[in-house]
């Protein structure tokens, strides 16, 4: 076993490294170049997204291009910060040559329960988007979802990891809900967001909603919407019966991600 980390020390350290670059995007390359970590490409099946391993005194990190994971892409990018996150954090990379933490396969899943995984997030969020860079961006700017695709683009991160690290750090709280083959699979909120809980539970997608009427009608909304609060979520007080609320939902074949604000 070994000890969990702080979530403000895994933050330190991740924006250190960061601005120790001028880059806006991180330079994931030249980070394990600069530290003498061999990196490697290849195709393991749909088993792991990385695997961080130490053997004869030396890191290696393994990449599965079979699921998505390429160089340069967004997610192959969270992948590989998301391992540089067990070898800068110190009880992971002490684990791993100690053989405390053996090698393990790392899947990329938000809705990980597995604490190590989460402070690798933690850390791999941070490093991407460093807190210090990603408020210059936002200052000026109105919550909206041409906000995030901007930051998406300039940080080279996924809309979801952009998102997710907005309801963090951002002037506007949002929530994001995930669904897949109709089902909702996770939700994020940012932690002063107004609703916690969410129509029918955290499974059943509400219908009067721009994501529900994909799944339940199969009607494509491509812009940004409004929705009613009481249309998304419970325990909307009589006050707030005519409350709205801004959805924008990202389609994908059997999958679904909105981002909710108000």
């Amino acid at each position: 076993m070994i000890k969990n980390s702080s979530n403000l020390l895994i933050k330190k350290i991740a924006e250190t490294i960061a601005l120790e670059y001028k880059e806006t995007i991180t330079p994931l390359d030249k980070i394990i170049e600069d530290e003498g970590i061999e990196l490697f490409y290849d195709s393991f099946g749909d088993t792991f997204d990385g695997m961080t391993i130490f053997d004869k005194d030396e890191f290696f990190i393994h990449i599965n291009t079979y699921r998505g994971n390429r160089p340069n892409t967004h997610r192959g990018r969270f992948t590989i910060a998301h391992e540089l996150g067990h070898y800068f954090i110190d009880n992971h990379r002490v684990g791993l040559k100690k053989g405390l933490l053996s090698p393990h396969l790392s899947i990329i899943d938000v809705n990980t329960s597995s604490k190590i995984e989460r402070e690798a997030d933690l850390f791999a969020s941070n490093l991407l988007m460093p807190e210090l860079k990603f408020r210059a961006f936002i200052q000026k700017e109105r919550m909206s979802y041409k906000l995030i695709k901007s930051l998406s683009d300039e940080f080279n991160t996924s809309i979801t990891a952009t998102a997710i690290r907005y309801s963090d750090v951002g002037k506007h709280p949002l929530m994001l809900v995930y669904c897949e083959k109709g089902k909702i699979k996770w939700k994020w909120n940012s932690l002063d967001f107004q609703y916690k809980y969410l129509l029918n539970g955290n499974s059943k997608i509400p219908e009067e909603t721009v994501v529900g009427e994909y799944f339940y009608k199969n009607k494509i909304v491509q812009d940004t919407e409004e929705v009613w609060a009481v249309d998304w979520f419970e325990y909307v007080k009589d006050d707030d019966i005519n409350k709205r609320f801004k959805e924008h939902c990202i389609i994908h074949n059997d999958k679904a991600l909105s981002i909710i604000w108000e």
